[in-house]
């Protein structure tokens, strides 16, 4: 769990309690600005689960590749080679 997740349920906890205040006072401005802070909050936590998602996921992948590079360098280079090229084919439309 990051600083976004923790900090989207921070703000969707505090619209929550607004729009409940809102509601209580019949107060319509506070009731939206609480809904418009839960949708904010809800956004964040989505993006800090993201977040997580690609770390734990992505992070070891990355780590061998780098390591695989260390190990084999000319087979690295050589497969780096031929996805270029297939790249620069993919793009030109070949």
């Amino acid at each position: 769990m990051n600083t976004d997740t923790l900090a989207g349920a921070a703000t969707d906890f505090g619209g929550k309690a607004k729009e409940a205040l809102g509601t209580a006072t019949g107060d319509t401005s506070l009731k939206r600005e609480g809904v418009a802070d839960q949708l904010g909050g809800t956004v964040q936590k989505t993006v800090g689960q993201a977040k997580d998602v690609v770390e734990e996921n992505i992070r070891p992948l990355v780590d061998y590749v780098r390591q695989f590079s260390k190990e084999r360098p000319f087979t690295a280079a050589a497969v780096a080679g031929v996805l270029g090229i297939a790249l620069i084919n993919t793009l030109r439309g070949k």
